[in-house]
């Protein structure tokens, strides 16, 4: 395993173990946003980024237009199915950001 690729792990540990609610899925999606791999997760924090840094989370640049990116990503994965999935992974971001700023001292 690369240094760098032991670095992203780490990272991906250190969401996952927060234990807020979507924290295994914010984690990954920062590791793949660090890989630039577009990826249904990196997209959703690429959604939240203002907020997730606003919060103290260190990230690299976003992807652009990832609300659509995601959808149209979701379109493939799920069809008909794209808008109920997209809106839920929404409602995780958003609770995932709620709850990383109540656990904020």
């Amino acid at each position: 395993m690369v240094e760098g690729a032991a670095n992203l792990g780490l990272l991906y540990n250190r969401f996952a173990m927060q234990g807020l609610p979507g924290g295994e899925l914010i984690g990954k999606g920062l590791a793949d946003l660090a890989r630039n791999e577009e990826t249904i997760e990196s997209l959703l924090v690429s959604i939240g980024s203002p907020k997730l840094r606003a919060l103290g989370v260190s990230l690299g640049p976003a992807f652009d237009n990832p609300e659509h990116r995601l959808y149209a990503l979701l379109g493939q994965e799920h069809g008909d199915n794209a808008h109920g999935q997209y809106n839920a992974l929404v409602r995780l971001l958003v609770s995932y950001e709620r709850a990383l700023a109540c656990s904020r001292p």
